[in-house]
């Protein structure tokens, strides 16, 4: 009995110290070296009142004056993430593909971006590719009444390769592009 009573404190006791503990030092590094992030890299309105989003989670914009993320398997919901688990063959990812391809008012002259009929394996991706972006540009001066030529520099500007020289294709942050059309 006195056995399962030391082993009982002494799991106790590792639980009270390794979880709040562990936890608490890796905030308390993540605090110290990427504030920013370690705090979910909250992105503020203009007059920094407001959090409007997170450089790192896609959000659902479907006017014409904004750039429209990939689409969603969980509806953008954070605490969901998560793939669909749906084969390419399923109906159901083949209506949203078709439904996506006529929103875009994609042709075979103009083939919509992968990026932009397929959702990512979270489902929150937060950039699309600088093709998706430009691709949609056309779209979003003719809402905004600007010039094509002013959104797509808009683009170019916001768009980076995220693995340097090594990347494949340059990518752009949906809600900082829509942050930066509204500026």
């Amino acid at each position: 009995m006195s056995m399962i009573l030391t082993s009982l404190r002494l799991a106790v006791i590792t639980v009270l110290v390794c979880v709040p503990g562990y936890t608490a030092l890796i905030l308390g590094f993540a605090q110290l070296a990427t504030p920013h992030t370690a705090n979910g890299s909250l992105l503020t309105s203009a007059d920094g009142e407001a959090v409007v989003g997170s450089h790192l989670l896609a959000q659902a914009f479907t006017q014409p004056r904004y750039f429209w993320p990939r689409p969603s398997a969980v509806g953008y919901h954070a605490a969901g993430a998560g793939g669909s688990n749906k084969s390419p063959t399923s109906t159901d990812v083949t209506d949203r593909a078709q439904q996506l391809v006529a929103a875009y008012g994609a042709t075979s002259d103009q083939p919509l971006p992968a990026d932009l009929a397929a959702a990512s394996g979270s489902g929150l991706d937060p950039h699309v590719t600088e093709r998706a972006a430009l691709y949609q540009a056309a779209r979003v001066a003719a809402a905004r009444g600007r010039p094509r030529a002013e959104i797509e520099r808009i683009v170019r500007g916001l768009a980076f390769a995220p693995g340097g020289f090594f990347a494949g294709e340059r990518i752009v942050n949906v809600l900082e592009l829509n942050r930066a059309l509204e500026r």
